[in-house]
């Protein structure tokens, strides 16, 4: 007699036929799923084939689809190749589309033909939380992350990365033209046949570079990706440089849910501010709300018309100033005066306004203390220059100042931050196994990103509520 438990005979049939309902336990996930899509009027959020046709093959629904893309990213599933198997084996995507089993073509074809769509079941989603007052702080926290695209970096070229490619194959011509030199003086045929083939295939190479060159003068910003053409070169802060899309994302605070997100193909976040302060107004449905960003948000103008909105911003200054380091007093120490449109220096003597000048197409006032420093005590503090201090102020100077200010008054802003945003970050690139995109121009990555960020909202619902509180919220 065996020791083991023993399964059952998989030839031994049953008096009763198995229903698939109970194998999904009530609080299995798939039944919030369930309900979700359920209750969205699809129609009216832009999907295509909501009516079924009068002739011709019948269609699937499109309600039947978005479960299987919502499950699909719920469970590491983003593939329709593998969503296609998945129909055909696992048991909670049976239950949950009544064991339809549409090909790969026909999934695939889904998602690229209602990205709108999609992107406004996110936003719906959105809304429902909060409806059930998930977002009563109104304090966001904003940063973006680079997703690599589906562009190998050796099929992007930039106007100086192309022109280096051309030097070299030119440079290796030239080797490979005294090399086949030597051979014939040296009556190696073999040799010279070798060197020959290569040579052709270095010319045929210098012609294609030669081509590029030529594409990449007539682009606005210098630079083409010959996979994903709307993917860019990218930085990273610590691992060199990828080809990619740079997604904006703006969390809750208090519950770490994505209010709203943004992707763009501009690498930098530097005027990024403005947007995403909208996106995060228009979730909200309020304009008095305050936003937390890092020293790559820091820019003036942007300050200034997130604050006409309504938006309190609180960012980090960029410190380009060396002067700190060298025992120097700095632009904070000096204060502003704006009835008599003078600085206050540190020792207590008024720098009055000089001149003005631009800087990258911006106006600069300029105060200078010509007269002020003569004599002063602590001019060795203040600067090395015989013709004393200058300072310069940009027209949106008062809105700089605001935000440093707003930044004294918030000290734990940035750990807050951090800890807020990085959150959806890692559990997307991490617990979803995302670090590359599936879709290729910014259209369908957009459509893409929604579907994540829809996925880790309903599973961050699901722990806020429970799965069992999320359906019972839906259902009113």
């Amino acid at each position: 007699m065996s020791r083991f438990i023993e399964g059952q005979s998989r030839t031994q049939s049953t008096l009763f036929p198995e229903v698939l309902d109970d194998y999904i336990h009530e609080d299995n996930p798939i039944r919030a799923v369930d309900m979700f899509i359920n209750s969205l009027d699809l129609s009216d959020l832009g999907f295509a084939r909501c009516q079924p046709a009068k002739t011709g093959r019948p269609s699937y629904s499109p309600a039947t689809m978005l479960k299987i893309y919502l499950y699909g990213y719920l469970n590491r599933i983003q593939s329709s190749r593998r969503l296609e198997k998945e129909t055909q084996r696992n048991v909670e995507l049976m239950w949950l589309v009544e064991r339809l089993t549409p090909d790969f073509k026909t999934i695939a074809d889904f998602r690229r033909d209602n990205g709108n769509a999609i992107q406004q079941v996110c936003k719906r989603f959105v809304l429902i939380c909060r409806e059930l007052n998930m977002f009563t702080d109104a304090i966001v926290a904003i940063d973006g992350t680079k997703f690599k695209a589906v562009n190998n970096i050796a099929k992007n070229y930039s106007r100086g990365l192309i022109k280096t490619c051309i030097e070299t194959t030119e440079k290796d011509i030239s080797n490979y033209l005294m090399e086949l030199d030597r051979a014939d003086r040296q009556s190696r045929a073999d040799d010279a046949i070798k060197l020959k083939g290569k040579l052709a295939k270095l010319q045929a190479r210098l012609e294609s570079e030669k081509v590029i060159q030529q594409e990449l003068e007539s682009l606005p910003d210098k630079q083409i990706s010959y996979t994903d053409p709307d993917s860019r070169r990218m930085a990273l802060k610590h691992k060199g440089v990828l080809v990619g899309y740079n997604v904006q994302a703006a969390v809750d605070t208090k519950h770490h849910l994505i209010l709203a997100h943004y992707v763009t193909n501009n690498p930098s976040d530097r005027h990024q501010l403005v947007p995403m302060s909208q996106h995060v107004q228009q979730a909200l449905g309020k304009q008095d709300i305050t936003i937390l960003a890092d020293r790559g948000y820091d820019d003036s103008t942007s300050f200034k018309i997130v604050h006409e909105s309504g938006v309190t911003a609180i960012v980090p200054k960029i410190r380009t100033s060396g002067n700190r380091s060298k025992g120097l007093f700095t632009k904070e120490d000096f204060v502003y005066n704006k009835e008599k449109d003078v600085y206050e220096c540190p020792a207590g003597k008024d720098i009055p306004f000089s001149f003005v000048s631009t800087d990258k197409g911006k106006p600069l006032r300029a105060y200078m203390s010509v007269m002020t420093c003569k004599g002063c005590a602590i001019k060795s503090r203040c600067t090395t220059s015989p013709a004393g201090r200058r300072i310069r102020r940009l027209d949106d100077e008062e809105h700089v100042e605001r935000v440093a200010q707003s930044y004294k008054n918030m000290p734990n802003a940035m750990t807050l931050r951090h800890q807020t945003v990085e959150h959806p970050f890692g559990t997307i690139k991490q617990w979803a196994g995302t670090h590359q995109l599936l879709t290729k121009t910014l259209k369908h990555v957009k459509t893409e990103v929604s579907l994540q960020v829809l996925a880790y909202n309903f599973k961050r619902m699901m722990n806020i509520m429970g799965v069992g509180g999320l359906i019972s919220a839906l259902k009113t």
